[in-house]
């Protein structure tokens, strides 16, 4: 396939996102955009140009044969209601988007509604008109809301959707008698007001098969709450909330596939983008609303982020003489995005243009799409339409993808009189938060998915134990693995025992900090805490630090913390790797990972399931504070209060310092308490568990048979104020299963011997409670219930 030489037709949002993602495909070498606007003109591999007009047409075909194109694509709907694609066709240049017959899905309502009509597509009841009385006194005769419809291109803006009669005959008036629209309103399409929740989709078609985008939502109207005038849209989320796997699957029997196989049974099959709207009724219906024969905009802004696949590919399979979608995949991120458009000063109305705009560069997964932009003879940055730009972010969760288009793409916008609406994406939050402000976070929310983890031990399993040898059983789901070299070979051989960890996103704090010696205690804490919850003494440790660009007292800093790690926890630090690698970290991003190596005879191993029974007692020792885990939602929480890291620390026990540095306790290291007790009182601790990622209601079952549960009192030990303050902004189940609360490490004791085990703990200085017992396992029950949950809501 010769390199792709793409014009790109158009000026807005949507065209600005086209030619970003097309940029990026190595099989396109250059795209020109007629006329483009203010990011166009930065993007790589692309350039403006207007020396030819948009809508001259023959221009452009001679254009396009001086310039060697082989793929043309329209943005807007005019060109492709004009007829551009046969133009091109008759020289032979590619075109992805359809013909003038099939461009009349978006070009005459009338025309739509009839297709849909004979091809039993479900869509609202309507009556089309072109005399404005008859129209008029239709109006009068219906008892139903309607929505009424310019027939021909409004630019997404023809559309009136009265509350009242006399509403319903005043936008008739405008349409078809004051012509606020344009020959667009001499014909018009009164239709019955569909309620639901309405969705978009953007369907790849090459005239014979379907391949969608995620489905997405868009906002019309210019104010928050849905409300006030209609717009070309002021911001968009995907996917959205209501489209389940059933209902695409319905939609895609029901409507898109009907559509395609319509549209090719009356001689006009579509190529292109189809976008159809859609409104999902009370019972779950989809009926369509309308059909567009281009990307939608800020629809387009919105989804191409979550497209993994190349576009150009797809684009290609499309416009082609012969379809081949069927044979090119179309994948799609599993993330959330979001699109904040900012309009200017006065839009939907008359507003001003050439407002000089600063836009600063953006960080990974935010863009920033420009629309109503260009640049001025100086090359400095104008505004030029009423839609100018948006501030577009992708996240692991739709609150994160929304959060982080609020809070780090708006700001890197500027220019007086600026307009966005605030509450993008509040319908997706209507029924699970009463108030986005006051609502509870998640792990998943902040990135992190605990089950996700879950699911992928489950996942490999099978991989992992086709590796098994004599001494190592190679069964993953436990907190260290073994290797009994006696039985690998080693005659009188001790059982070696390993861990593997990192440190997590604590590391954001201490770059922002620039505090790097704690965390090097917090990356063998949590190895060498998960050696000794098995019985075994770590003997040494092994670091990797990896880097942009090594800053070697940044690095030193970090080892040293590593090193007292080691002391604390009796173990050597033996070697390392240091990996300076710019193409996959960016500016002062480093990460860490560490490994343990321990050693324990057979009959020190733990846990010992077997001996435990109904009525053991559960030890607590207390933690530092929230260790080297959760801090994914440790900073989610940070962000949504406001707080900043230089702050004066606002919870109890934290006076006297910053909350980063607060947050940068080190993990506790239990080793050389335990080992001690262990030897001391042989044979009564039966199983531990180190607390970490998944909190005690993950955690504690790992030592547990599946015949005993862990019944644990909530209110029976002292909980750090850093726990009580992270509380008010997560709800209770979701900090049991994140966070320690309190408690770095649980251990299971014969219930005679619990309170001297109790008192030698404290006796090493730790802190121990009595937290609770085990308890047989019904069938259904959790391998952890926690009584008193709800004392813990804020």
């Amino acid at each position: 396939m010769a390199p792709l030489r793409i014009l790109l037709i158009g000026n807005g949002g949507r065209e600005h996102a086209l030619a970003w993602k097309l940029s990026q495909s190595p099989k396109v070498e250059s795209i020109i955009a007629v006329p483009g606007n203010g990011g166009t003109a930065g993007l790589p591999k692309t350039t403006n140009n207007t020396s030819v007009a948009a809508d001259d047409y023959p221009a452009l075909v001679e254009f396009a044969l001086k310039e060697r194109i082989n793929l043309v694509v329209p943005g807007p709907e005019a060109p492709l209601v004009d007829g551009v694609e046969g133009y091109f066709r008759d020289a032979r240049i590619p075109v992805f988007g359809p013909s003038k017959e099939a461009a009349r899905m978006e070009g005459s309502k009338t025309f739509s509604k009839d297709f849909m009509k004979k091809h039993n597509i479900p869509t609202a009841a309507y009556e089309n008109f072109s005399d404005y009385d008859k129209a008029s006194e239709y109006l009068r005769s219906v008892k139903h809301n309607v929505v009424i419809k310019a027939t021909g291109l409004a630019a997404g803006k023809g559309v009136i959707i009265p509350e009242t009669q006399e509403e319903a005959q005043q936008g008739l008036k405008e349409i078809m008698l004051d012509k606020a629209f344009g020959s667009a309103g001499s014909e018009v399409v009164i239709e019955e007001f569909l309620t639901g929740d309405e969705l978009s989709i953007l369907s790849f078609c090459d005239g014979k098969t379907i391949k969608s985008l995620p489905p997405a939502q868009d906002h019309k109207r210019i104010g928050e709450g849905d409300t006030g005038l209609n717009t070309g849209g002021m911001g968009c989320y995907a996917p959205t909330k209501i489209a389940t796997p059933e209902l695409i699957a319905r939609i895609e029997k029901e409507i898109l596939q009907p559509t395609i196989d319509g549209m090719a049974a009356d001689g006009f099959p579509f190529k292109g983008c189809l976008f159809t709207g859609l409104m999902i009724g009370p019972d779950g219906s989809p009926k369509v609303l309308e059909y567009n024969v281009r990307f939608g905009d800020p629809e387009t802004q919105t989804v191409l982020p979550l497209l993994e696949s190349d576009l150009a590919d797809i684009m290609g399979a499309c416009a082609g003489d012969f379809p081949l979608l069927e044979h090119v995949p179309v994948k799609i991120s599993n993330q959330f995005s979001a699109t904040v458009v900012v309009a200017a000063p006065g839009y939907p109305n008359s507003y001003p243009k050439n407002i000089p705009m600063q836009v600063s560069s953006a960080p990974a997964d935010i863009n920033i799409f420009h629309a109503g932009t260009k640049l001025s003879e100086e090359g400095n940055l104008l505004t030029s339409g009423g839609r100018v730009i948006a501030a577009q972010a992708v996240g692991p969760s739709l609150r994160a993808a929304v959060d982080k288009a609020y809070s780090s793409g708006i700001p890197l916008i500027s220019f007086e009189g600026m307009y966005f609406r605030k509450d993008i994406a509040h319908r997706a939050f209507r029924s699970s938060e009463s108030s986005p402000d006051n609502a509870k976070l998640t792990y998943a929310q902040s990135g992190v998915s605990i089950d996700a983890g879950n699911n992928l031990v489950e996942r490999i399993k099978k991989a992992v134990s086709s590796t098994c040898r004599p001494g190592a059983d190679a069964i993953i789901g436990g907190f260290g693995g073994e290797v009994d070299l006696s039985a690998a070979g080693h005659p009188g051989a001790p059982i070696i025992v390993g861990a593997i960890d990192g440190v997590g996103t604590k590391l954001i704090i201490a770059q922002k900090m620039n505090k790097h010696d704690t965390v090097g205690i917090d990356l063998v804490a949590m190895n060498v805490n998960d050696l000794v919850v098995q019985g075994a003494e770590p003997f040494m440790f092994l670091d990797y630090y990896g880097c942009s660009k090594l800053d070697v007292s940044v690095a030193a800093s970090f080892v040293e913390g590593v090193a007292e790690g080691c002391k604390l926890s009796g173990c050597a630090l033996v070697g390392g790797e240091t990996a300076e690698m710019p193409d996959l970290y960016t500016g002062d991003d480093y990460d860490a990972a560490g490994a343990a190596i321990g050693v324990m005879k057979a009959e020190q191993r733990l846990p010992r399931k077997g001996d435990m029974v109904p009525g053991d007692v559960l030890l607590g020792m207390g933690s530092s504070g929230v260790h080297s885990n959760g801090f994914s939602l440790v900073r989610k929480v940070v962000d949504k209060r406001g707080v900043k890291y230089t702050d004066a620390c606002p919870w109890v026990g934290g006076e006297g310092k910053s909350v980063g540095e607060a947050l940068l306790t080190p993990t506790r290291i239990y080793v050389k308490s335990l080992l001690k007790v262990l030897e001391g009182e042989k044979g009564a601790v039966k199983g531990m568990a180190h607390i970490t990622g998944g909190g005690l209601t993950e955690n504690v079952p790992r030592m547990l048979p599946d015949s005993l549960a862990a019944e644990i009192e909530v209110g029976s030990w002292e909980v750090p104020g850093v726990f009580r303050w992270l509380r008010e902004s997560v709800e209770p189940k979701e900090m049991a299963r994140t966070f320690n609360n309190g408690v770095g490490m649980v251990l299971a004791v014969e219930a005679g011997r619990a309170e001297a085990v109790k008192k030698a703990l404290e006796g090493e200085g730790e802190s121990v409670w009595v937290i609770g017992r085990l308890k047989e396992r019904k069938e259904g029950e959790e391998g952890c219930v926690l009584t008193g949950l709800d004392s813990w809501a804020a």
